[in-house]
Order: C-alpha cells, then sequence, then structure tokens
C-alpha cells in the first residue's frame, strides 16, 4: 500500500520493500519525541524524589510513563517502518502503541476519581484505605492495557485478511471499535466525575464565603477560576481524542490515509499536553524543577502535603 495522503488508511504494519518518506509520519516522530522528552523529565523526577510517594503522585507518574511509552512507540513505529521494515515488529510496535495509549486514557480517569474521592471523602482521603485503592486503579489500568496492546500480536490483526482492516492497519475493525467504545465509557466517566467535582467545590467555596463573611464577587471568583481549571482539562483531553475515537467508529479502511493522520495527530497532542496540566502546574514538581535547574537538588527536601483537588 502507497504511503501517501491518497493511501487507505494509516499502515502501522510495515511493508518489505522501501517506503517513500512520508510527512505525516516525520510529524508523528516529532511529536513522540516531545512526548519522550517532556514525559521522562516527570518520571524522572517522580521517581527519584522520596517525598513524591503520596497516591496523587503515583497516578501522576503512571500517566507520565504511559504517554512517555507512547512518544517511544510513535518514535520506533516510524524507524521499524522506514529503517527495519518487519511484519513482526510492527506488531509489537502497534501493540505498544496501543498499550500506552490505552493506559494514559486509563490513567487520566484515575486522576479523576482520585481528585473526586479527595473532595467527597475528604476526611477519610488521607489513610491507608486511599493508597490500597490507587495501588488497585493502578493494576487494573496497566493490566487491561497490556491485554488491549496484546491483542494484535496474539494473533487478532488483519495481516492475513485485509478485508477486516481498520483505519490503522494492522488493527481489525472491531479491535478499533472496542478500544472506540471503551474510550466513550471513560469520557462519559470523567464527565460525570467533573460535573460532581463542580458541584462540590461551588459548595465548598459557598460555605467558605458565608464563615469567612466574604464579598459574594470573591465566592464567584473562586468559583469561576476553579470550574474554568475543569472546563480547560475535560475540554483539552475530548478535543484531543474525540475525533480520533469518533472516526474510528465511522471509518472504513477503505478511506484515503489522511484522514487517519488528520484526526490522530490529535491524540498524541494529548499526552504532549498531560504534563503541563498535571505535573508542571503542580507546585512541588516546580519545587524539584528549580531546584534541579539550580544545582542544588536535595531528594529529602520537605513538602507540604497537597490534596489533588488542588493539582
Amino acid at each position: 500500500a502507497s504511503r501517501n495522503g491518497s493511501s487507505s488508511s494509516l499502515d502501522l504494519e510495515s511493508v518489505v520493500q522501501p517506503l517513500a518518506l512520508n510527512p505525516w509520519d516525520v510529524v508523528l516522530c516529532i511529536s513522540g519525541t516531545i512526548i519522550s522528552c517532556e514525559n521522562a523529565i516527570v518520571v524522572v523526577v517522580i521517581f527519584y524524589t522520596p517525598a513524591f510517594r503520596a497516591p496523587m503522585f503515583l497516578l501522576i507518574g503512571s500517566l507520565a510513563t504511559a504517554d512517555l511509552l507512547a512518544g517511544l512507540g510513535l518514535i520506533l513505529h516510524f524507524a521499524f517502518v522506514y529503517f527495519i521494515p518487519s511484519e513482526a515488529v510492527s506488531l509489537l510496535t502497534v501493540g505498544l502503541l496501543v498499550t500506552s495509549f490505552t493506559a494514559s486514557v486509563s490513567s487520566l480517569l484515575t486522576i479523576t476519581i482520585d481528585r473526586y474521592l479527595s473532595l467527597y471523602n475528604a476526611l477519610t482521603y488521607y489513610s491507608e484505605r486511599t493508597v490500597t485503592r490507587t495501588y488497585i486503579m493502578l493494576v487494573l489500568t496497566w493490566g487491561a492495557s497490556i491485554c488491549y496492546g496484546l491483542l494484535p500480536i496474539m494473533g487478532w490483526n488483519c495481516l492475513k485478511e485485509p478485508s477486516s482492516c481498520s483505519i490503522v492497519k494492522p488493527l481489525t475493525k472491531n479491535h478499533l471499535i472496542i478500544l472506540s467504545v471503551s474510550f466513550f465509557m471513560v469520557f462519559a466517566v470523567m464527565l460525570q466525575l467533573y460535573v460532581q467535582i463542580c458541584k462540590i467545590v461551588c459548595r465548598h467555596a459557598h460555605q467558605i464565603a458565608v464563615q469567612r463573611h466574604f464579598l459574594a464577587s470573591s465566592h464567584y471568583v473562586t468559583t469561576r477560576k476553579g470550574i474554568a481549571t475543569l472546563a480547560v482539562i475535560l475540554g483539552t483531553f475530548a478535543s484531543c481524542w474525540l475525533p480520533f475515537a469518533i472516526y474510528c467508529l465511522l471509518g472504513d479502511y477503505s478511506y484515503p490515509a489522511l484522514y487517519t493522520y488528520v484526526t490522530l495527530l490529535p491524540a498524541t497532542y494529548n499526552s504532549m499536553i498531560n504534563p503541563v496540566i498535571y505535573a508542571f502546574r503542580n507546585q512541588e514538581i516546580q519545587k524539584v524543577l528549580w531546584t534541579v535547574c539550580c544545582g542544588c537538588f536535595s531528594s529529602t527536601m520537605p513538602f507540604r502535603s497537597r490534596s489533588p483537588s488542588d493539582v
């Protein structure tokens, strides 16, 4: 299959003969490089800082790890397709991409759940139960993601039956439909949780305003800022992933590959934006990054424990 914009579906299946360099693949590779660098910083900071062992940092670390693997997967896909074409290697690469992007979306869900519970059960949040729940969510997240990623390697691919291919070869149409439906389920749960978070934030802001005799305008500004932050988080996630998820359901392997590239590229940008939203905005992580830049890093430096709802 040709790899230009008029070819049918994005071909993650390596082809043995030499391929003409596709600019879209170059852009995806560059995106993967930026994603890898950003998230590698987050993973290293969280891994080497003992103070970052709280549940919320473990979840942020899970998200950064998933996005790091997604970036590496995009780079490896480019390298293997154009320099080491092999069907076996292509299945491993697509498996890595499916696993990492699934883990990334699932990690966003776990962070949302953690934020909701930190507000809903504020009095019992800092307990052993929260730590146990966090580890359970991490096991479920990565267990399900790895299972999804193993499907192409275990034989659920369209290498022997091209008519069953999806818009992303060598994934089958059924496989991509399952992934898309799973995404919409995750998005629906996140939307519902963020609506509940907004209600809790508004209620808390109003209670604080009444207790401290704040002006109504102050209460309005605080509430608006909180809701705006949540809207940015959910809006970014939706704008990045919804186009690709919808096209996965509606598209066909005979459609031009250009459509797949145009919808897939914004999805990769979500992994590029995640470190900015969930890690670099965190004051504790900012402190570590500043101390590293100044050459005065101390892994034992104290931090103020913060609620996930503040992150």
